[in-house]
């Protein structure tokens, strides 16, 4: 059994936020591979409790303007430390500022004990899921092009606000969630969905999109307008097969469109196990053209 949604296939990278000399020179040349070679994304974990992590947003306004094509977004937004009136503030600015290359990628949280060291609030699963749908609703109020909005929800509250800047594009936001009842919210409410390939294996890909489409049919959308983000690790390599994306190109490029073909992903964000530059040129030059190709036949 396949599951297969049809769209266009998409790659990016997932570069390291740490702020040491050796990690910025890698982030800018990774960057700059990444934009040089073609590929469509790049995508920024936001844990600002790490102390060697620069601050995601700032991050994200500086690769924007020192990259011409690649398509930036938090992977994902870290809800318990960020309005989500700022974000849709920060979010919409970002993507009047480069033109349209931005997208919004939000979580509901983790790490708890260093959210509420740093001023967050502490939530119980269902609180941080309730406060997560309740956000997408605001930020949509804040993009609108009514006069004034209002939202009354138990975590967030607007208040007449007048909404703008609007985004210069049609932005997604895209859920990073696991859970059953989330995603069935990824299918209401979400443009997209942004599992880790640690945590969402490809054996339980199938049940999740399952979970989703459900959700999307029970309020008449289409399951395949949703974008199917998959944040994967592994190495390219010369040599044998070490596991799943640990292996030369021909493994990389079967493995990723049986991923598409079978099991329903549409989008990988590659971050590097080592010498990202290098892995990056590769991954753009040697593996995201062949899927395409083999995609596209097997589809024909």
């Amino acid at each position: 059994m396949s599951t297969d949604y049809g769209r266009e296939v998409g790659f990016g990278v997932f570069p390291s936020p740490d702020s040491d000399a050796d990690s910025l020179r890698d982030l800018w040349a990774l960057l700059a591979a990444a934009d040089r070679g073609g590929l469509d994304f790049a995508g920024f974990q936001d844990h600002p409790y790490q102390r060697r992590h620069l601050d995601t947003w700032t991050l994200m306004a500086t690769a924007l303007a020192r990259t011409e094509r690649l398509r930036v977004f938090p992977d994902v937004a870290n809800l318990p430390l960020r309005s989500p009136a700022i974000i849709a503030k920060s979010a919409a600015s970002l993507d009047v500022l480069s033109g349209g290359r931005f997208e919004l990628g939000l979580g509901a949280g983790a790490f708890w004990e260093a959210v509420v060291a740093m001023g967050g609030e502490q939530r119980t699963p269902r609180e941080a899921a309730d406060a997560l749908v309740e956000a997408v609703e605001v930020i949509r109020l804040l993009w609108s092009d009514a006069r004034s909005v209002r939202f009354e929800g138990r975590h967030y509250r607007l208040s007449g606000v007048r909404p703008g800047p609007p985004p210069v594009h049609d932005m997604g936001i895209w859920l990073g969630v696991l859970g059953p009842r989330m995603l069935g919210a990824v299918g209401r409410v979400a443009d997209g969905w942004v599992p880790s390939s640690a945590y969402a294996p490809p054996s339980g890909l199938r049940d999740m999109h399952a979970r989703i489409d459900a959700g999307a049919a029970g309020v008449g959308r289409d399951p395949a307008s949703i974008r199917r983000v998959y944040n994967v690790w592994g190495a390219i390599t010369d040599g044998e097969s070490r596991g799943f994306l640990e292996g030369p190109v021909e493994q990389w490029v079967e493995q990723l469109t049986e991923l598409v073909l079978v099991y329903g992903m549409d989008t990988f964000v590659f971050g590097p196990a080592a010498d990202p530059v290098a892995q990056v040129e590769r991954f753009a030059a040697e593996v995201a053209p062949r899927v395409r190709d083999a995609v596209r036949a097997e589809r024909a």
